[in-house]
């Protein structure tokens, strides 16, 4: 948690019932929008790289939205059901809306996070401004052949890919390219010797500080998604 952000909570309405997530809220003054921030499959919402994302984004003049997904929440290792992690995009995105004072919400995630919020997206039950995927996992790591791709051209918003160089999850680079140009509006953003994490090699660096340096191109992107 971060000086200018505020703890919070909504609850995810599961089959097995209501699951109360932890979430932090942090909006500047005069904001122009509002960015939702999904983790990623093996951290909650309170991961260094998110805290530091979300902290530059509301210096770039953006409300930002973090939260658990429920199985992080019960204190599980593993997603579980997508449909789960859907409705817990669902409820995110009804709350970021309802403090965006009318203004555009996006939605971002790492990784399974930003995947979560495409298969949303495509499936109609949330509808962002547009999506920024920080490192969408293409396919696990030597296996392209399980790609996760089918329905992103069912997304109807646009859609940003922020990829580092020496992803594992996006290699061959190709594939990923020819699933953005399936889309209805998407391109890729390029992260020179970044891993999954945008980890460069042989350069150390802190995850908050990794996180920070995506929000001058995400929020760029995001203003002119608007004005396009």
């Amino acid at each position: 948690m971060t000086a200018d952000e505020a703890e919070t909570s909504f609850a995810v309405a599961l089959a097995s019932g209501p699951v109360q997530v932890d979430a932090a809220y942090g909006r500047p003054d005069r904001a122009w929008g509002t960015i939702v921030i999904a983790h990623g499959a093996g951290a909650g919402y309170a991961h260094p790289f998110l805290v530091g994302f979300a902290r530059a984004m509301r210096a770039e003049g953006l409300a930002t939205l973090r939260f658990n997904f429920p199985y992080v929440q019960l204190g599980r290792r593993m997603p579980g059901p997508a449909a789960h992690s859907v409705l817990a995009w669902t409820a995110a995105m009804s709350v970021a809306t309802e403090r965006a004072d009318g203004g555009p919400v996006w939605a971002s995630g790492k990784s399974y996070g930003g995947r979560m919020a495409s298969m949303a997206a495509a499936e109609g039950v949330i509808h962002p401004a547009g999506l920024i995927y920080l490192g969408y996992p293409l396919h696990p790591p030597g296996d392209p052949a399980k790609a996760r791709v089918a329905h992103l051209p069912a997304v109807p918003q646009p859609q940003l890919f922020i990829e580092g160089t020496n992803d594992p999850f996006v290699d061959p680079h190709a594939q990923l390219e020819d699933a953005v140009a399936s889309c209805r509006s998407a391109s890729i953003a390029w992260i020179d010797g970044g891993g999954h994490s945008f980890e460069v090699k042989g350069r150390k660096r802190p995850a908050d500080e990794i996180g920070a340096d995506l929000a001058a191109l995400t929020a760029s992107w995001m203003r002119g998604s608007v004005a396009g």
